[in-house]
């Protein structure tokens, strides 16, 4: 196979910071030899976006947690997917999520989890963080440890409401979120030469 294998952002943000956090997930993705990286902003809800996702192996959700939730927009993202849904048109794709909010806890297991059962939905097979909780899980931890907020499910980032994208998320949340990057694009990989070497055992059953 000789096409990069493309992985796709989609992600909304409300004021910046959950758009760094999208961003250091390609980031993440994109240092895959052999993988392609796409950030795709889900408040436009136009035909690229739906091109991009249908060409996807991969699609990692993004969205902040407001209210213990999704956004609204990134819930009426999606709602507007139930076309895809009906056609089955992620079906075999993976998937995987990340989210900020400016509580430290601001129940975003909810927002990720509600990301877990939009991809279950669909049919598509997800990929968690991968990472050991970091921080305060042990009293030798650091707020500078990958994964401080101790999450398996997907990406979580903590951004204080007084300060601005340009100053937070913390460099140890990006650092997860590229690790989370290459982690779906490292299983990608698996993943879709896995299912070129079965189809060729198929052809010469």
């Amino acid at each position: 196979m000789s096409a990069p294998i493309p992985v796709v952002v989609a992600y909304h943000s409300g004021y910046g910071h959950t758009a760094r956090q999208a961003s250091a997930v390609a980031e993440g993705a994109a240092s895959v030899p052999g993988v392609r990286a796409e950030l795709r902003d889900v408040s436009t809800l136009d035909e690229g976006l739906w091109e991009a996702l249908a060409e996807a192996e991969a699609i990692v959700f993004g969205s902040p947690t407001y209210m213990g939730a999704t956004s609204a927009v990134f819930q009426r993202f999606a709602e507007a997917s139930a076309p895809v849904w009906a056609s089955r048109g992620w079906q075999g794709k993976l998937a995987a999520g990340f989210t900020n909010s400016a509580g430290v806890n601001g129940n975003k297991d909810n927002a990720l989890l509600s990301m877990t059962v939009l991809a279950a939905q669909h049919g598509m097979n997800w990929v968690p963080l991968g990472l050991v909780p970091g921080w305060i899980y042990s009293s030798g931890g650091s707020p500078e440890d990958l994964n401080r907020m101790g999450s398996f499910v997907g990406a979580m980032a903590q951004s204080p409401s007084d300060l601005g994208p340009d100053r937070s998320p913390s460099d140890a949340d990006l650092r997860t979120a590229r690790h989370l990057g290459e982690h779906v694009a490292r299983t990608a990989l698996r993943f879709v030469y896995g299912r070129e070497a079965a189809a060729g055992l198929a052809v010469t059953a």
